[in-house]
């Protein structure tokens, strides 16, 4: 479990899956590894920009499904040829044939139940409540617009350094803290630059001036 730290990041708006596919490659340029971005549908190749490994929900699946298939198998030769063994038209106790339908179903029933729970689990699932939740617009991000999130875990975090490498990025609007919770006031970010604050920073890059 990863420890908890005073926020959950600094993140940033864009308006574009290019302009949010652009930042996160450069993101891991820079070095940064603990970040996520948000985003109404796939971009193709952001999740390889973000470095996510191969999911294991085939694995999951395949061997949930042998097992599955197994059990039905067991289930049916336990009950005709162990427990109540039936002489049926001089067929073997053991009559695997007719074993196969009914270990098949099982199978599918399993597999499914694997790919479903597995998917779950493995996404952190169910989380009713997320520290991005509290950042304002970001509902927007079901809708028509796209965040890149910069975790507080990563080694190369810095709140100050992080929001001004957010901002040579060119978002939309504010680069912002993410506070853990709605109750959790978080300490404000250090300026960038002496007498300079994050906003005003937006402001004199999206103006074309030096700040």
């Amino acid at each position: 479990m990863k420890p908890r730290t005073a926020i959950h990041g600094v993140m940033a708006e864009f308006l574009t899956a290019e302009g949010v596919l652009q930042a996160t490659r450069r993101a891991w340029q820079a070095g940064y590894r603990e970040m996520d971005a948000y985003t109404p549908y796939p971009v193709e190749g952001l999740a390889i920009c973000l470095g996510m490994k191969q999911t294991r929900i085939p694995a999951l699946v395949f061997w949930g499904g042998l097992a599955g298939a197994g059990a039905g198998f067991l289930m049916q030769f336990y009950s005709s040829a162990v427990d109540y063994p039936l002489n049926a038209g001089g067929r073997p106790y053991n009559s695997w044939p007719a074993f196969i339908p009914i270990a098949f179903e099982v199978l599918v029933l399993v597999a499914a139940l694997s790919a479903f729970l597995g998917t779950l689990f493995l996404n952190g699932l169910p989380r009713p409540h997320h520290p991005v939740f509290n950042v304002p617009g970001f509902e927007r991000s079901s809708q028509d617009r796209f965040f890149l999130c910069i975790e507080a875990t990563d080694p190369r975090f810095d709140r100050a350094d992080t929001a001004q490498f957010l901002l040579s990025l060119s978002p939309h609007g504010d680069v912002v803290e993410v506070p853990h919770d709605k109750l959790t006031r978080p300490e404000p970010v250090e300026d960038p630059m002496p007498g300079k604050s994050v906003q005003e920073l937006t402001v004199s890059q999206s103006a074309g001036t030096e700040p």
